[in-house]
């Protein structure tokens, strides 16, 4: 059984899509701000339907969750 994966406004999200982050985000552990409008590309899906693992330009390994996403 395939997981479907959606992002704010209901888009399917596939490995390898772009996303825009909808919502500034602070980053946990460190003082970085992923600002609103961000264009995150190459996402890779998890287990967890909530959320995608993508690299963005500060962050290496960054797991975000879907809610503050859509789709580019």
């Amino acid at each position: 059984m395939t997981v479907i994966v959606r992002d704010s406004n209901g888009a399917e999200l596939k490995d390898g899509d772009s996303v825009t982050l909808i919502k500034d985000l602070k980053v946990k552990g460190s003082s970085i701000v992923l600002k609103r409008g961000t264009m995150i590309k190459n996402i890779r899906l998890t287990d967890d339907p909530a959320e995608i693992e993508c690299r963005a330009e500060k962050v290496k390994d960054l797991v975000l969750r879907t809610e503050f996403v859509k789709k580019a």
